[in-house]
């Protein structure tokens, strides 16, 4: 099994086998990791591959690319960026298509593990929370200005959070005081001002779950790159190529949800113009299904357990 090429400590791929199975058509073809993270799915898929195949990974984070040019194979062509940057890629190479097309979304457990990394309630560390900390602006640097409108909104609409009011209201409370207990810089001191507003806890989540998800959404734009993201993928494919996608929040999985059935669905026809649904173009994907993680997976990686795979198949090119 492919999960076998994992190592000891480290990050667990979730639904490793599956969306390689999933993923692959033809052993020959070119295919796309558009986060390459600790590269689980990549090892798999290079495993699976012909000597002639070729891999493309992608990922925004430098200690990720750092792994992905640790892998000593000919075929895999890692790039340091945003999968969006597809097209580009591919049209250097003479406008190729693909013949799959994998997406992991959201954070990787090095990156939630690693309190430098900004990105966990759980550890103490600079409040950054960058995919890519080169780039951007950080956690600390955006709540340090934002406004409190637009906080409750981020707090609300990425975090689904029904008391975005008082976290957003506290966080400028604080702010307010950064003259004389300085501006909210760790990790630690957020979570504590989120804790203090939440009069109500969800059993088995801290209260600080939500505002950290929404914070590090807005932080790396992951909601809005990723509709451009799902129409890079389709218009890179080849006929009958397959594009996969890995979500772990409902906000993601509704988009991805959404893109897959209007691009599946046959476009609605005016009975009063004289046009026949069958000379209408066709949809170009046809929707294969969904997969869960199985409970030995979730037993072993509680991560797993809200995770969705969706599968989709390129029909016409």
């Amino acid at each position: 099994m492919a999960s076998a090429m994992e190592k000891p400590g480290q990050h667990r791929t979730v639904l490793l086998d599956e969306a390689v199975d999933a993923l692959i058509t033809r052993a020959d073809g070119i295919y796309v990791d558009g986060t390459f993270g600790r590269g689980g799915h990549s090892r798999a898929v290079l495993a699976r591959l012909a000597p002639a195949a070729r891999l493309i990974a992608f990922d925004k984070d430098p200690q990720a690319i750092e792994v992905a040019r640790g892998i000593a194979d000919p075929r895999l062509n890692v790039v340091h960026g945003s999968f969006a940057q597809l097209r580009d890629v591919l049209a250097a190479r003479g406008g190729v298509r693909v013949s799959g097309v994998l997406l992991d979304l959201g954070v990787s457990s090095p990156q939630i593990d690693d309190p430098a990394r900004g990105f966990s309630f759980r550890h103490d560390g600079p409040l950054d929370m960058r995919m890519d900390p080169t780039r951007g602006e950080s956690a600390a640097q955006w709540l340090a200005h934002v406004d409190e409108r637009e906080l409750i909104e981020v707090i609300r609409d990425y975090g689904e959070e029904r008391f975005a009011v008082q976290i957003a209201k506290a966080i400028v409370a604080r702010r307010a005081e950064s003259g004389r207990l300085g501006p909210i810089v760790r990790t630690r001191e957020l979570a504590e001002i989120v804790a203090r507003a939440v009069k109500t806890r969800e059993k088995g989540q801290d209260p600080a779950t939500r505002t950290f998800q929404a914070i590090r959404i807005h932080i790396n734009q992951e909601l809005a790159e990723l509709p451009v993201v799902l129409e890079t993928a389709l218009e890179s494919l080849e006929q009958g190529g397959r594009l996969v996608v890995i979500s772990f929040h409902s906000l993601e999985d509704r988009i991805v949800k959404r893109f897959f059935q209007s691009h599946a669905r046959a476009p609605a026809v005016d009975r009063r113009l004289p046009i026949r649904a069958a000379d209408l173009p066709s949809p170009p994907l046809r929707i294969l299904g969904r997969v869960f993680a199985g409970e030995a997976e979730v037993a072993a990686n509680p991560r797993a357990r809200s995770a969705v795979m969706r599968i989709a198949e390129r029909v016409l090119a």
